[in-house]
Parts: structure tokens; C-alpha cells; sequence
């Protein structure tokens, strides 16, 4: 299958990758999106994309649409902190994080909660985040459910008793008889490279894609992969077409270099997104990432059964509020 970017750049995709539904669905997406910003002529899907795909994404565009019609300016200028930050700013020196809210100053006083589809500007009119709640189906929803499930014992065995915040067992919310979740974080990526191995010029795949359940996982996130992805479409267009890119040459590696679990992993990846992160029943510290670059997108869908969550952004004094069908989009 062979797709063009705006920039006339052909990629090519195999035609039975789960990543050539989801760009239809995307192609798809960004056309209603379109559309319905412009009140241009309906928008007729693709005959692949199933019944609960399209209705996954037309409930997307909804919340695209309200969002793009709320935005948020603010004065800073996200060019210039993303310069003066460095690794050492994880997000956890309270005195740091004070001194850099002083020199990008988000324009108002205390934090401000947002309930609505917003998206958040900076002082130049960039994008720098949208946030759309209730934009997850419960089809979808299901879906995410199904594939913790299929997770769950390497959730358990990841959360650890000391180690970072990320698996350490204090941020974790033990499971109960009225909660079916496991708690746990871990990584599920098509491309990572192995520490502790000498030969780091060729990726593999992540150890929770190896074993015998890998096949089922994947077809279980594929949906909720897809939406994610026609997310990133409409948000961030420039990385989505780079993310295509890569995937098209990963694939040909994969073939030349004869990396058999990798061939086969493509199969049914559907992200554009070469690894997903899963964080079940976890409180999150504020921190900063800084394996993501700045220019780019991270997409981060919430589900589950509550309505008082919170995502905290302190360097813009904003409050997420959170309800178990979120989607948020942000490259800070």
C-alpha cells in the first residue's frame, strides 16, 4: 500500500499491517475534522474501518471540534522554557520548578481547572496541548479493559518493593474485590533497545510482546491504538507523517536484516507510537520526561470507573480535571 504526505513523500506500508486500517481511520478523521471546521460536505469512511471504529472516531472529531473552538492562550512562549530546561529538571525540585514558573509565567494567579475540550496556546498561537474528555467510546473503553487484562501478570511482577517512582509500590493503589485492575507500569514497544547487551545496533521488540499472549495483546489495543493515532493526525500532522515514514523503513529493515519476531510484530502493531506505556492504579508525581521532544506529541487516554481524577501541568498552572474516557494530547 502506498500513501503520500502533503510533502509528496511516498511511504510504503504492507497491506496486511493493522497500521494500513489505522490510517485509514485517520485519513478519515482528519477529513471530517475538516470538514466539519469548514462546513464542508460530509465525509463518507472507509468500507475497512468497522461499525465501531467509525463511531470511535466520528466521537473523536466531536471533541476535537469543541476543543478547537475553546482555546486557551497564554503568555508563555514554550520555545524559550523549552530551552532552559535540562535533564537535571525532572520536575521534582520544587525550588527549580519555582524559579522557571517565574521566568515563563503562565499569566494567572493560582491554578486554574479545566473541565471542558480545551486546547492550550502559547504566546505565539502554537498548540501546545488539547485536552478532550469523553472522547474514548465504551466499545473502546472495553477494549483498553480487555487488554490489561491480558497484561495483568506483568503488571504484578513489575511493581517493585524500592526503585523509582515508576514501578516503586508507594504510588500504587493495592487491588480489591470491587477493583478488577492489577496495578503495575510497564512498556510495550515494537522498538526497543536491550540494555545491558553489547549489540545495540539492532532494536527488538519489548519482552512484553514475547511471549505466547503477544499476538492477542496487540489485537486487543489495536482499536484504541487507532484512535490514539487519528488523535495524533489532527493534533500533530508533521509527526504523524514522520511516524508513517519510519514505520516503512522499519519494516524493510525488519525483511532485509531478517528480524523474524519484529516481521511478525508489524503485523499487528497499529500505533505510530513505536512504544506504549500501560500505568494501571498509579498515583504520577509531577515530573518531566525527558526522553520526549519538545516539538512532539505524547497522546495520554485515561479509562476507568471515576470522575475526581486530576492531571496536573505546574509549569502552566493547570488542572486536567479527569472522568475514565479522556484523551489529552501534549508535547510539554
Amino acid at each position: 500500500m502506498n500513501v503520500s504526505s502533503t510533502s509528496d513523500i511516498e511511504i510504503t506500508l504492507w497491506r496486511t499491517w493493522a497500521l494500513t486500517v489505522t490510517h485509514e481511520a485517520c485519513e478519515y478523521t482528519e477529513q471530517k475534522f475538516n470538514a466539519e471546521k469548514t462546513g464542508g460536505d460530509p465525509v463518507i469512511p472507509s468500507p475497512n474501518l468497522d461499525t465501531d471504529l467509525v463511531m470511535a472516531c466520528d466521537r473523536l472529531v466531536d471533541q476535537l471540534i469543541k476543543a478547537y473552538k475553546n482555546p486557551i492562550q497564554m503568555p508563555i512562549d514554550i520555545a524559550r522554557y523549552s530551552k532552559l530546561i535540562s535533564p537535571k529538571d525532572t520536575g521534582h525540585n520544587e525550588e527549580r520548578e519555582e524559579k522557571l514558573l517565574q521566568r515563563c509565567p503562565p499569566g494567572h494567579e493560582g491554578t486554574k481547572l479545566v473541565e471542558i475540550p480545551t486546547t492550550i496556546l502559547d504566546v505565539s498561537g502554537a498548540i501546545i496541548a488539547w485536552y478532550l474528555p469523553d472522547a474514548l467510546t465504551d466499545a473502546t473503553q472495553k477494549e483498553i479493559w480487555t487488554a490489561s487484562d491480558l497484561l495483568a501478570p506483568m503488571l504484578e511482577e513489575s511493581v517493585k518493593v524500592d526503585g523509582n517512582w515508576r514501578t516503586n509500590q508507594r504510588w500504587f493503589k493495592p487491588s480489591s474485590e470491587d477493583d478488577v485492575l492489577t496495578p503495575g507500569c510497564i512498556n510495550v514497544s515494537l522498538v526497543w533497545f536491550q540494555q545491558g547487551h553489547e549489540n545495540q545496533l539492532d532494536p527488538q521488540v519489548s519482552a512484553s510482546l514475547k511471549g505466547a499472549l503477544s499476538e492477542k495483546i496487540l489485537k486487543a489495543i489495536a482499536r484504541p491504538a487507532a484512535i490514539a493515532t487519528a488523535a495524533l493526525r489532527v493534533m500533530h500532522p508533521e509527526q504523524y507523517w514522520a511516524g508513517l515514514r519510519a514505520f516503512g523503513s522499519l519494516g524493510e529493515k525488519a525483511q532485509s536484516k531478517e528480524l523474524p519476531k519484529m516481521s511478525e510484530t508489524l503485523q499487528y502493531w497499529a500505533s505510530m507510537f513505536n512504544s506504549l506505556s500501560v500505568i494501571s492504579n498509579r498515583q504520577t508525581p509531577n515530573h518531566r520526561d525527558h526522553l520526549s521532544i519538545p516539538e512532539c506529541f505524547n497522546i495520554l487516554t485515561s479509562v476507568g470507573n471515576y470522575s475526581n481524577a486530576r492531571m496536573s501541568m505546574p509549569s502552566l498552572q493547570l488542572e486536567f480535571s479527569g472522568r475514565g474516557s479522556d484523551c489529552l494530547g501534549h508535547g510539554i
